[in-house]
């Protein structure tokens, strides 16, 4: 995405809205992103803004975070339907009840099959296309008015609705050992970990997310992202 395209921070950005793309850090939450980010504008301008991102990024995902301010939270749509692309790292053998490494990893004890051509064609057919997901019980989602997490917390058992969600493609890029790395493009409302977790179920041996960067929503790109750090120097300047 070209820089031009990023409203610059200045004092006529009170006025027209502010668009961050936003390199996420590590174990940040996106909302801990979104109240840095509305705090640092507080501080600097002495209002409190409307803001909002396009798509939550778990704590231990890093990447792009499209985040709106004031005026420019009426493009948000925009992002949250864009196309997302990712580079993720699932590891095989074993499994987790998030999917990831937020809880214990428990190994299934079974044979990680070698990668191969054949392999590859039998998870391109399963997994890539509009396909239906089950999202992780621990997730954001709202279920009964309560986050589902919140009750998958308690050891409360809980019904995750499916949902229809778009594999544009999978580009795999090592495949040797346990630890498969993948670039995936798709629909918003896709769950990389659920996907994980899904590919392993399939191929037997069971798999979890163990590393996920978020490459680009839409035209923004982790290229042209900026670390939320420099975001918030260049709030503060004059």
């Amino acid at each position: 995405m070209d820089d031009n395209n990023i409203i610059p921070v200045d004092t006529d950005s009170l006025a027209q809205g502010w668009v961050f793309s936003v390199d996420k850090p590590l174990g940040w939450t996106s909302f801990d992103v979104v109240a840095k980010l509305r705090n640092t504008i507080k501080g600097r301008y002495g209002v409190k803004v409307k803001i909002g991102h396009a798509g939550t990024l778990d704590p231990l995902a890093t990447g792009v975070l499209v985040i709106c301010a004031g005026k420019a939270t009426k493009m948000i749509n925009q992002w949250v339907g864009a196309q997302k692309e990712y580079r993720a790292v699932f590891t095989l053998g074993g499994t987790t009840k998030t999917y990831d490494l937020e809880s214990e990893i428990s190994s299934t004890g079974k044979v990680v099959p070698i990668f191969s051509e054949k392999i590859k064609a039998d998870i391109e057919s399963k997994f890539v296309g509009l396909i239906s997901q089950t999202p992780p019980a621990f997730s954001a989602i709202r279920i009964n008015g309560e986050r589902a997490y919140k009750q998958a917390r308690k050891g409360i058992h809980i019904d995750m609705p499916e949902r229809q969600i778009t594999v544009y493609g999978l580009n795999w890029l090592n495949t040797n050992g346990k630890s498969w790395e993948v670039n995936i493009s798709c629909s918003k409302g896709t769950y990389i970990r659920s996907l994980a977790n899904d590919i392993g179920q399939f191929l037997g041996c069971g798999a979890y997310l163990s590393s996920l960067v978020r490459t680009a929503v839409g035209d923004h790109t982790i290229s042209d992202s900026r670390p939320l750090a420099e975001w918030i120097t260049l709030l503060r300047q004059d």
